[in-house]
């Protein structure tokens, strides 16, 4: 199965790893879709934002207070910190104490402070918990993906643990191979072909899950080298979703390989270990290292830093 379609360098770039496809379409900024765009901050942008933006708006006001000459009681005459701290004071409504309005003019301008504070303040609980409620996964994917022999068929492979101590139900991965080509037209395209997996799905997804593609003659992979992937400029694109038993929501995850980060002749080193209590561990500390493929395996592992350039 595969499809098609053509990119305009005006509008799409590809941007490698955590985001596959990034739009910068300049007739659709990102304050058309603000509310999407603020939840999708990480948390420290989220937070500097807003500490920035509460400042802005009691400088603003607090400008605005001086302006009114001494329409401040107790405050001291073209004092700024008196202005600021009135502002403060004003916009989360928590009492003046010795600092009050005295003039009809700084009364309009509490009014509308205390009406923007109202109206930022519902707007920040909602975007906060919109944010928390969130569903999100936490899925660690292996940083590169091997080609090597399975049951004498060769095989891509790359893997996935789940994170959290909670289990994702019904989870579904998804890989697709992209790659450059020219139509007999002379169009050129990046086009999409889905790969069959041994496995699919699982319906619990808690340790570790190991992606196998078989490469036969169906398969886009076949009769390719670590060389044309290149040329092709080859990416494999995953997405996996499933069932977070905790929110009881969907959650997604999603990660890219570049051609560069498909070795050859490599496989995935072993991260089962037996315990003495006779049960089995995952062995995170070696999920990114492969080790030399050969028909009878070797127990040295290789570290993924000294295969790739990263």
């Amino acid at each position: 199965m595969k499809t098609a379609f053509s990119f305009t360098k005006r509008f799409f770039k590809i941007a490698r790893r955590r985001k596959p496809l990034q739009q910068v379409d300049l007739l659709h900024p990102a304050g058309s879709d603000l509310y999407h765009w603020l939840l999708a901050l990480s948390w420290q942008k989220f937070l500097l934002l807003t500490t920035i933006f509460y400042l802005v708006i009691n400088i603003i006001f607090a400008s605005a207070y001086l302006t009114a000459g001494d329409g401040i009681a107790n405050a001291e005459a073209g004092s700024f910190k008196d202005a600021f701290f009135f502002s403060i004071q004003t916009l989360s409504t928590v009492g003046y104490g010795s600092m009050y309005p005295e003039t009809f003019y700084a009364q309009i301008l509490v009014t509308i402070e205390v009406w923007t504070g109202l109206l930022l303040v519902a707007i920040l609980t909602g975007l906060m918990f919109a944010r928390f409620s969130r569903p999100t996964a936490r899925v660690l994917f292996s940083k590169v993906a091997v080609i090597c022999s399975f049951n004498g068929v060769p095989t891509l492979m790359f893997r996935t643990a789940n994170q959290r101590e909670n289990q994702i139900l019904e989870a579904q991965i998804q890989v697709s191979l992209v790659r450059n080509e020219i139509s007999t037209e002379g169009h050129f395209m990046r086009r999409f072909y889905d790969l069959n997996l041994l496995r699919s799905q699982t319906p619990i997804f808690g340790l570790s899950w190991q992606v196998m593609h078989p490469i036969d003659e169906n398969s886009p992979f076949f009769g390719k080298s670590s060389d044309s992937l290149a040329q092709e400029d080859t990416e494999l694109w995953v997405t996996l979703t499933g069932l977070d038993e905790t929110f009881s929501q969907t959650i997604h995850s999603r990660y890219l390989y570049s051609s560069q980060d498909i070795l050859w002749d490599m496989k995935l080193a072993d991260i089962f270990l037996q315990g003495s209590d006779g049960k089995y561990y995952v062995d995170i500390n070696h999920f990114h290292d492969v080790v030399p493929f050969y028909p009878k395996q070797v127990n040295s592992r290789v570290k993924t830093s000294h295969l790739i350039d990263k």
